[in-house]
């Protein structure tokens, strides 16, 4: 084994100053830039591998192949000044082989250095710079490696390991480290190498293993992928060197991060991250990435599941990552990021999956290379690598060049255009393939032999860097940091044949750094590492015990001047700021701790660390014995007078507590506590009666305590301010429990006295008693009464005097119930009611009265007023009419509600109906008048009795009743007046509340009989064509007007009315036409006359009585044809007394006889039945049929048709054209019409014509065009015209005229409009 020192980052932010601080560092705007990555290839000494020996690790051990070699990498720690020393780094090496070194242009492409130093090498490595982690960026397993500390250092505890297994084939370890920043010198080279001597052969070679900075020290806009270490971008300019970098901001979500891991394939892993939700409002937002920028929420599936969990108790959520069936694409880098609100939190861990890798057969590089898509087996996966895992490739064309010499021969900035050119989408899997090919070392032409890729010396010592020049003219020049290096006594040039030789003289540790030399327009770099020697202890330290208030002062001696030592105290460091209770004191190599005022507190483990080891010792730090010049001693004060308490005690400066009856006392503004070197002084101003008591003084530190007893003594008084009541006066309400505390005073503890009058009250008492306590005395009353109200003396007696006080007791009560109210009015929904107030008012005054009211058949009493009433009469309204109440009162005072009076008498709500309505004269006589009117609108719960009418004769005041008795009908003739006269006339309807209103008359009524012209006013559905079936009844009602009563007389066809045929009975208003079964005979015109005195009116009634119509007449077979028969008859002789409106037609085969319809409803003579059956024979009959039915027999025919198969001929017989053309003809004429303003009008007339003629209604020869209030039809012939609603404007002559080609013409008819009559 070889045991390597971790090697220093070749970045020039950080100089190796002695005081630790950077000399350079790059801007906040350096930071975004991308991040080169440098790989290391380590090799064992040669000298190791001739011997055959074990390497030997950094304590002097023995290293063994099968020892585990772990990898030890600490937490980031913020980025400061101080350069801390080496830590070491424990490598096994199984290469045998040279290795040669490579640098690389920073900006382009990674920069490779092999390293093959023959012993252990040492670099500084500044504290600030950030922890490497460790990658495993090859499948295959490899062997462990382990970075221990050099000496014992206060740090952060490390992160977890990363660990590796050793493998079996011949692949180089390559350790890829990414700088914090990017070198400040573009010309410079990003690392250097140790010089290595050349080992014998071997065909071992070692495997890749990559660290990675953390993710939270590079934005990440300035990271690349992880996976392309080809990607550099821009590096850093010098000028921006000079400015600092803030250390990010630290956050604390993550109490729990997860931790890198390694698996085998197939097998499940669990990453769990935490955090603490104590002071969080809501859920933080969790995101999983692989690598830089897959997030993992989208790749859930049946290898990926992410679940959240919070535990309440707690306060902790839970963030868990499941993988499940690992495969080896699963392995990398993965990152953790929480978010909540402006906190950010983030972790970076990595998985190994670990299987045997089987060679990979030849695949073509752009079907290798190209990411899984959907449908295929991994489509889906965590990664999109398709080169780790052996696949089948598709049969595709052979590529027509070979990429991998583009590769090859291509610079690294070209190799994302040439994957993008070529169709290759993996960039990781292109990088790996790539490293494992051999590259071909360029030779230098201006260098025989560069410089060694590293180089190391001691502190203090001396170190020689040899470059051979292949041309000794070329013009050299060293550089150290990207800075000229001119000639000092520091620096030496020398000159040896083709050798340059530059020597550095007493190396510190600001010579640690990367040193370069350029030849022209070539340059080579290496790297120096200045190894610190150890700070050993020459003089320990020795254990201390003291006392307090002594010096203590710790001293111990080191080997080295100025050495950074650190000293603890129990394991913790102790502070030495300006505040600070210790100082530290530093000459040549000593070293001291003092501490001026030891207290006890300073008792403990003191240890002083070195680079080199560590020394410590105890101190003891013990009180001082307590003496005691003057003790406390009892005292007896008077109330109010001051109180002193004095001591003096030794140690004077030990502080000690005062305590009264064991609590402690504070300082106040009437306490003082003083402290003057060995005096102890308790003064209290003013005494109060709570200053007695046992006093107490506790030094500090100490057990013993002094103690003395303080007396106050008082005379007695009593307090009667505290009860805050006016002139001492108590008031309680009568029932409740009085417990009276009146505070009293007095020391020693007076005698109390309770009295009222002349008697005392005992302690003893049941209802009443006194009690007496130390500070206060009390009077209880369990349950007052009015008879306990008066004035209580207090008595109080001691040996320092006496006093006595009087207190006032005021039992109120509620009042008395008041008496049962009287309800003197009542209406039709409200009533009257008064009271008295009650006798007695319990002490305090009425404030108002409750009023409650109830149906008398009920038990609820409902309340009527929230608002107290404060008079003795109340009116409730919103009664129910006719439902018996009772009313109740309720007195009510300050103390509460009286208990409720009687109820008072029942009463019952009633109310008068409203007036009549509709009073109007129905009839005029001479001696009478007849009045009618409606009922009143509102009858009430009382109901209506009846009406009373009265009259008045024009010219007097007194009126006269008409009925007297009342009359229940709404109608009453007034009889015996004079003839000639003017009266009034009123009514008034009549329940049990009374009577109502009145209703009269607008406008005297003149007893005079009025002659009024006969008007017979005929229905509308008899003013056209009566029409009824024989047998039906005839019950016409037909009214008329006209006064006196007018004569009815009716008339047939002109002739008198058979009274055995008809009956007719006349009313004053109508007339009643009944026929109980209709005849034929009943059918004609009846003429209705109506007549008064020499007026008449005359109206027709056109009555039509219908029946069955008779069979057809003179049914034939006209003539037989093929498979039809042409029939022809004549219309029935008789046909019902009404039109007929067709004929039905039946056949029957002469076979069976059974008739079948062969049409129904046939208008026509004449028909044709086709479509009969060949060889058969029919008979035909025909059936009339009006608008009550067919006729009750059929006519058939004679002779039978025979349907011939064979042999007929078809006669075609010569029709003549009919013409069927027609000017306009009414059949149906206009008939006159007495509408009824507001009810629809229709006139209805036919007309026939052909062709199809054009209908024009007219108005008082006016045509109706486009007139709302008019519809018109016409259908079949028939016209109607409707009018809408008519008024008696409507009123007029109407015609309809009908148009077409061959001549018009026009019927008419009056429409008269009469408005009802509102009665």
């Amino acid at each position: 084994m070889l045991e390597l020192s971790a090697p220093r980052l070749a970045c020039p932010v950080f100089t190796g100053e002695d005081e630790g601080t950077p000399e350079d560092s790059a801007g906040p705007e350096a930071v975004a830039a991308p991040t080169p990555e440098i790989t290391l290839e380590v090799s064992p000494p040669t000298e190791a591998v001739a011997a055959g020996k074990d390497p030997i690790g950094a304590e002097g051990q023995e290293v063994t192949e099968s020892q585990p070699i772990v990898t030890e990498v600490t937490e980031p720690q913020p980025m400061g000044a101080e350069v801390m020393g080496p830590e070491p780094i424990v490598t096994e090496v199984t290469d045998q082989e040279p290795v040669v070194a490579e640098a690389a242009e920073p900006k382009t492409e990674p920069v490779v250095v092999e390293v093959t130093d023959a012993g252990p090498t040492a670099a500084a490595v500044p504290e600030s710079a950030q922890p490497l982690v460790a990658e495993v960026k090859d499948l295959e397993p490899v062997e462990a490696v382990e970075v221990k500390e050099e000496a014992p250092r206060a740090s952060p505890p490390p992160a977890p390991p990363v660990t590796a297994e050793k493998a079996a084939d011949t692949e180089p370890v390559v350790m890829v480290i990414t700088p914090p920043q990017p070198s400040t010198d573009k010309d410079d080279d990003a690392t250097t190498s140790t010089p290595s001597p050349t080992p014998p052969e071997d065909g071992n070679t070692l495997k890749k293993l990559s660290i990675d900075l953390p993710n939270d020290s590079i934005p990440q806009s300035a990271m690349g992928r992880k996976d392309s270490v080809w990607s550099l971008g821009e590096g850093q300019p010098p000028e921006d060197l000079d400015k600092s970098i803030e250390p990010p901001p630290l956050s604390t979500l993550l109490i729990e991060r997860p931790e890198t891991s390694s698996i085998s394939v197939g097998d499940d892993i669990t990453f769990v991250a935490k955090v603490e939700a104590k002071d969080l409002l809501r859920k933080p937002t969790i995101k999983w990435f692989k690598g830089k920028w897959m997030d993992l929420a989208s790749k859930t599936g049946k290898h990926l599941q992410l679940k959240e969990s919070f535990d309440r108790f707690s306060k902790i959520h839970t963030f868990e990552m499941h993988i499940i069936k690992a495969k080896t694409n699963y392995a990398g880098n993965y990152r953790c990021e929480v978010n909540y609100k402006d906190k950010f939190d983030s972790c970076s861990f990595d998985l190994e999956v670990k299987e045997i890798e089987t060679g990979q057969s030849n695949v073509d590089i752009r079907s290798a290379f190209k990411r899984s898509s959907e449908g295929q087996e991994d489509a889906g996966e965590l990664d999109f690598s398709g080169l780790l895992k052996h696949r089948e490739p598709k049969q595709e064309e052979a590529p027509d060049v070979d990429v991998w010499e583009i590769l090859k021969n291509a610079r690294p900035d070209e190799y994302e255009r040439i994957a993008f050119e070529y169709g290759i989408t993996d960039l990781r899997g292109l990088l790996k393939r790539l490293k494992k090919t051999t590259k071909v070392v360029k030779k230098s032409e201006a260098f025989a032999k560069k410089l060694d890729p590293a180089y190391q010396a001691d502190k203090g010592g001396k170190i020689r860097l040899v470059v051979d020049l292949a041309d000794p003219t070329v013009e050299l020049k060293w550089y150290k940091n990207g800075q000229e290096i001119r000639p000092t006594p520091k620096y030496i040039f020398e000159h040896k044949g083709t050798q340059r030789i530059m020597v550095i003289n007493n190396c510190q540790i600001n010579d640690d750094a990367a040193y370069s030399v350029s030849a022209g327009d070539e340059k080579c770099s290496t790297e120096l590492f200045v190894k610190e020697l150890p700070v050993n202890i020459v003089k320990h330290l020795e254990p201390v015990k003291t006392t307090v208030n002594e010096r203590i002062e710790l001293e111990c001696e080191v080997t080295e001047e100025g050495a950074k030592v650190k000293w603890m105290k129990n394991g913790v460091e102790v502070p030495t700021g300006v505040r600070s209770r210790y100082r530290v004191k530093s000459e040549g190599t000593k070293h001291w701790l003092i501490i001026d005022d030891a207290t006890k507190e300073d008792t403990g483990t003191y240890s002083l660390k070195a680079t080199g080891g560590t020394t410590e010792a105890h101190v003891q730090v013990d009180l001082k014995p307590l003496k005691i010049f003057q003790d406390l001693q009892d005292m007896t004060v008077l109330l109010g007078q001051p109180l002193p308490l004095h001591l003096e005690i030794s140690p004077g400066n030990v502080p000690g507590r005062w305590y009264r009856n064991g609590q402690l006392i504070q300082s106040s503004d009437r306490i003082n506590i003083l402290h003057r070197a060995r005096n102890h002084r308790l003064e209290v101003q003013a005494t109060t009666i709570h200053d007695a008591g046992d006093y107490m003084f506790v030094p500090e530190g100490y057990s013993q305590s002094l103690t003395c007893k303080v007396q106050v003594h008082d005379p007695p008084r009593v307090h009667l301010e505290a009860l805050n009541a006016p002139d001492n006066t108590i008031t309680i309400v009568a029932g409740n429990k009085l417990r009276l505390e009146v505070p009293i005073s007095g020391e020693p503890a007076p005698r109390v006295v309770w009295m009222k009058g002349e008697r005392v009250i005992l302690d003893s008492g049941n209802r009443v008693r006194a009690e007496t306590y130390a500070d206060h005395t009390s009077l209880t009353i369990d349950v007052t009464e009015r008879e306990d109200s008066g004035n209580y003396k207090i008595v109080l007696q001691n040996d320092a005097g006496e006093d006595s006080a009087t207190v006032k007791v005021k039992v109120v009560d509620i009042p008395d119930a008041p008496e049962a109210p009287l309800v003197p009015v009542v209406g039709g929904d409200w009533c009257s009611m008064t009271w008295e107030p009650p006798h007695y008012d319990g002490g305090s005054p009425i404030l108002g009265y409750f009023i409650e009211r109830k149906k008398k058949q009920s038990s609820r009493w409902m309340r009527l007023n929230f608002d107290l009433c404060k008079e003795t009469t109340f009116e409730p309204k919103k009664m129910i009419e006719g439902v018996p109440y009772e009313v109740r009162i309720f007195a009510v005072n300050a103390i509460g509600v009286s208990k409720p009076s009687g109820p008072s008498k029942a009463f019952v709500p009633l109310a008068v109906t409203s007036e009549p309505t509709m009073l109007v004269v129905d009839d005029v006589t001479d001696d009478t008048v007849t009045m009618k009117w409606r009922p009143p609108d509102t009858i009430g719960a009382a109901g209506l009795d009846g009406y009373l009418v009265e009259y008045q004769i024009e010219g007097s005041d007194e009126w006269i009743i008409a009925n007297p008795e009342l009359t229940e009908k709404t109608k009453y003739t007034i009889t015996g007046l004079p003839t000639e006269v003017k009266i009034q006339v009123r009514v008034k309807a009549i329940n049990a509340a009374g009577a109502s209103t009145p209703r009269t008359t607008q406008h005297a009524i003149l007893v005079k009989e009025v002659i009024e012209p006969p008007k017979i006013r005929i229905p509308r559905h008899l003013k056209q064509t009566y029409v009824r079936k024989v047998g039906e009844a005839v019950n016409l009602v037909v009214p008329f007007m006209g006064k006196p009563r007018p004569k009815v007389s009716w008339l047939k066809d002109g002739g008198e009315v058979e009274p055995t045929q008809v009956n007719i009975r006349n009313t004053e208003c109508d007339s009643i036409f009944f026929i109980r079964k209709a005849e034929r005979k009943h059918s004609g015109k009846y003429e209705m006359t109506v007549q008064v005195e020499k007026h008449t009116d005359t109206a027709i009634l056109d009555i039509q009585i219908v029946d069955l119509p008779g069979p057809p007449q003179c049914v034939k077979i006209e003539e037989v044809w093929g498979e039809n028969v042409a029939l022809d008859w004549s219309p029935p002789k008789d046909n019902g007394n009404a039109p007929i409106t067709g004929y039905t037609i039946q056949k029957a085969d002469k076979k069976t006889m059974e008739w079948y319809t062969c049409i129904e409803h046939y208008h026509r003579t004449c028909l044709t039945i086709t479509d009969l059956v060949v060889g058969n024979e029919y008979f035909f009959r025909i059936y009339a049929e009006n608008m009550c039915g067919l006729s009750e027999s059929a006519t058939a025919t004679k002779d039978s048709a025979l349907i011939v198969k064979q042999g007929l001929h078809l006669k075609h017989p010569e029709y003549i054209d009919r013409d069927f053309t027609e000017p306009p003809k009414f059949t149906q004429p206009l008939n006159n019409i007495l509408a009824v303003a507001g009810y629809n009008a229709t006139l209805n007339c036919s007309v026939r014509a052909n062709p199809r003629p054009k209908i024009i209604w007219m108005k008082n020869k006016i045509a109706i065009i486009d007139d709302p209030r008019y519809r018109m039809f016409s259908n079949q012939g028939v016209c109607t015209l409707e009018i809408r609603k008519p008024s008696p404007y409507d009123g007029g002559v109407y015609s309809c005229k009908a148009i077409n080609d061959l001549g018009e013409a026009q019927v008419e008819c009056k429409l008269e409009v009469k408005v009802p009559v509102q009665e």
